[in-house]
Formats: C-alpha cells, sequence, structure tokens
C-alpha cells in the first residue's frame, strides 16, 4: 500500500518536514496538534531518507561500472 508521502520527491518531503518543525517549535501549537505534526513529520522523514538511500545506491552502482559509458537502469526500492 502506497501513502501519499511515499510519492513525494526527496526535495518536497524536506521542505514539508521544514514546514512542520517550524510550527512545532514556535510553541503555539496545541499538544493534539503536536502529536499529529510529530507522526507526519515522522513519515516524512523515512521518505527523505528512504530517497537519500536511493541515491547513494545509485552512486555506489555508478561507480562500480567499469566504461563510465554503460549505465544500467536502476529502480529504487520502494515500500520502506
Amino acid at each position: 500500500m502506497e501513502t501519499k508521502e511515499s510519492k513525494l520527491s526527496f526535495e518536497t518531503a524536506l521542505n514539508q518536514l521544514e514546514s512542520i518543525v517550524e510550527t512545532m517549535e514556535s510553541g503555539d501549537v496545541p499538544l493534539a496538534d503536536l502529536l499529529a505534526k510529530f507522526e507526519q513529520g515522522s513519515k516524512l522523514l523515512k521518505v527523505c531518507e528512504s530517497r537519500l538511500k536511493d541515491a547513494e545506491l545509485k552512486i555506489e552502482l555508478l561507480k562500480k561500472q567499469k566504461d563510465g559509458a554503460s549505465f544500467s537502469s536502476f529502480e529504487p526500492e520502494r515500500g520502506a
């Protein structure tokens, strides 16, 4: 089952995460909203971590290629 967060790009997820952190740090958020934002932020953090891991794996794959002109297709793992 894919969530809407799992479809976000790294940049979009990071921007949303930064916005959540700024809101939480303002101190003007009720506790119930803080908990909901924390949960949403945790999901976005997982998306960011997944995208960074995918990029790292792709870079390692490209480094291992013997002749820099031959690139194989890279499909990142989804479902994290």
